[in-house]
């Protein structure tokens, strides 16, 4: 089967007249200049990756019935989203064992394409619209377990540097070909940056969870500033205001990872919901804890985030899609997605011309 193209972006470059032929799902030839009939109109981009994502829809990932975690993963599907992670908040180890089995399927069956542990190896200092009940000191012995009934699917770990025993943890998962972020941390400069030595390479949720910009010698100013750090950010307008975000994106824009963080309610409509076992109300579409008024993930979808960088950050489509698609894959090691090239999947999103984004 072929696509063909007005406009498409080929291995981070925009190309005219493209033609995109695939089987099975992969990417056979690409051919430029194509004299076949156009079938697409637009731009033809990668599909969206978002590697921090709790749900939508009305549903969570952690959900216990299969029909609940299918909506979440469809409903930002609809949105462009062609690969994603499964991203979980901080439960008791049991909780999260179980939810872990219960999205096994959905990775076998290439609709997630694996789990982000966002939790429970936060500081408390920064707990966010995590319970900081569930908090605990991270183990080797106790990582090895999580990742052994997880089949080697967790792709991601979001720790407090600062913690007990945290070090040796990072440590051990990059050795386990798991990526590491740093999140929900008030650590200074020089724990962060022994943390990013013993390979960390994303910080989670840029600007929230943490110190802010300009606050000190903190994980912040050195992450901003470090080059080998990516920064995923949420770009919704509400968790990053835009004067610090036209910052971030002008200091490190091939740096930046557009995420969702999206909580059940992305998706859907305002009202009550949960985060784990905490209560959020959203209204207006922004969603805040019941109990501290604390932002409570997002109702993002990445069709909205790819949009921002587009139009209120300037961002080329090749550096758009590269922070929405290639960077995100590459971080986490998917190596079939994030980019349009032969041999990899071939899922699609296309730009069309009146400036929005359609699942193709």
């Amino acid at each position: 089967m072929n696509l063909v193209a007005e406009h498409a972006l080929i291995a981070g470059k925009l190309e005219q007249r493209v033609c995109v032929e695939y089987s099975d799902g992969l990417i056979t030839d690409i051919t430029i200049n194509s004299t076949l009939a156009t079938t697409v109109n637009g731009t033809l981009i990668p599909g969206f990756v978002d590697i921090h994502c709790h749900g939508g829809g009305g549903h969570y990932f952690s959900a216990k019935h299969p029909e609940e975690i299918s909506t979440a993963i469809k409903t930002h599907r609809a949105h462009g989203t062609t690969s994603m992670l499964a991203s979980l908040v901080s439960e008791p180890i049991e909780a999260l064992m179980a939810q872990i089995k219960a999205l096994q399927p959905f990775i076998k069956q290439g609709a997630v394409k694996g789990i982000h542990l966002e939790g429970p190896y936060l500081s408390h200092t920064h707990c966010g619209a995590h319970d900081p009940a569930f908090f605990r000191i991270p183990t080797v012995a106790e990582l090895s377990e999580l990742i052994a009934v997880s089949n080697n699917t967790i792709r991601m770990v979001t720790i407090a540097p600062e913690i007990e025993g945290a070090i040796a943890v990072i440590e051990y998962l990059v050795k386990q070909k798991v990526t590491v972020a740093l999140g929900h941390t008030g650590a200074n400069a020089s724990i962060a940056q022994e943390a990013i030595n013993a390979g960390a390479k994303i910080v989670t949720h840029f600007n929230n969870g943490m110190p802010k910009l300009d606050t000190g010698d903190n994980i912040n100013s050195l992450s901003l500033s470090d080059s080998s750090v990516a920064l995923e950010l949420i770009l919704d307008g509400i968790h990053v205001n835009t004067t610090d975000l036209q910052r971030i994106t002008s200091t490190a824009p091939r740096r930046i990872i557009a995420i969702t963080d999206a909580m059940s309610a992305a998706g859907g409509r305002d009202g009550d919901y949960t985060i784990g076992k905490l209560d959020v109300q959203v209204l207006n579409g922004i969603a805040r804890l019941k109990s501290k008024d604390s932002l409570a993930g997002s109702t993002l979808t990445m069709d909205r985030a790819f949009l921002s960088l587009l139009n209120n950050f300037k961002f080329s489509i090749a550096d758009a899609s590269y922070s929405a698609s290639t960077l995100p894959a590459q971080r986490i090691g998917l190596s079939d997605v994030g980019s349009i090239e032969i041999g990899k999947r071939a899922d699609f999103v296309e730009l069309t011309s009146q400036g929005s984004i359609r699942l193709v």
